[in-house]
């Protein structure tokens, strides 16, 4: 039985979305990701768990721009902006916006939106999770890459926030074999798009461990650690 997680950031901490052989096992939530991580360890003797992948950038460079946003953008059409450029380290690393911004128009030439910004703490959350004993099974993807995988390489033309939007990725999603139930328990609280974002990085999680994932870039880059930095899906 091949069992994967799914991990899209909300407004209360982490959803995560559990596949096994494709099909959805459960949901859950956790105020922050190392403990979610923690409790999908301890059930990993039980379900064989062999990926995690995370809605959100993992790996970053010590200067430039990372090419997998640039390669993911692309693809998605009116809907590129999702995805935002992460610049270098030492951006993350300054103590508040203003300071960020000047960090890295002085490294990039560009400033950083306050958007950007906005997830700083949950992004030095994720990447100091890599350091941990089983970091090399968490992979970053995107939802909206994910998205368009699932449509066969068309981008979705509706916002993930709207009606259109949700029933459009739900429906994709259960064609695809991942039947989200109505009732989540206490997930079920998380807003629908975060929902549907973690399972949408589900999905890709289970390609990742089938060997059938594809990368923005193919081959991944690395980082300064010479850990693979890409987008999956």
């Amino acid at each position: 039985m091949v069992a994967v997680l799914g991990v899209d950031a909300c407004p209360t901490g982490w959803v995560a979305i559990e596949l096994k052989d494709g099909r959805f096992a459960r949901a859950w939530w956790e105020t922050g990701l190392r403990s979610l991580l923690r409790e999908a360890e301890q059930g990993a003797a039980r379900t064989g768990l062999e990926v995690v992948a995370v809605d959100m950038p993992l790996g970053l460079l010590d200067e430039g721009w990372r090419q997998a946003d640039a390669e993911a953008a692309a693809v998605l059409g009116r809907l590129r902006g999702s995805v935002f450029r992460v610049p270098p380290r030492a951006v993350w690393l300054e103590p508040d916006y203003v300071a960020a911004s000047r960090r890295c128009r002085e490294l990039t030439g560009a400033g950083l939106s306050r958007q950007s910004w906005g997830l700083a703490a949950k992004l030095r959350e994720a990447n100091a999770c890599l350091a941990d004993a089983n970091g090399d099974r968490l992979f970053e993807v995107h939802p909206e890459v994910s998205f368009w995988a699932l449509a066969g390489g068309i981008p979705l033309t509706h916002r993930k926030k709207s009606w259109a939007g949700q029933m459009a990725r739900r429906s994709l999603l259960a064609t695809a074999g991942v039947d989200l139930p109505d009732e989540l328990g206490p997930a079920g609280r998380v807003p629908p798009d975060d929902i549907l974002d973690a399972a949408a990085a589900a999905w890709s999680a289970h390609r990742i461990a089938q060997g059938r994932a594809g990368s923005f870039p193919d081959p991944p880059q690395r980082d300064g650690q010479g850990r693979r930095l890409a987008i999956w899906y």
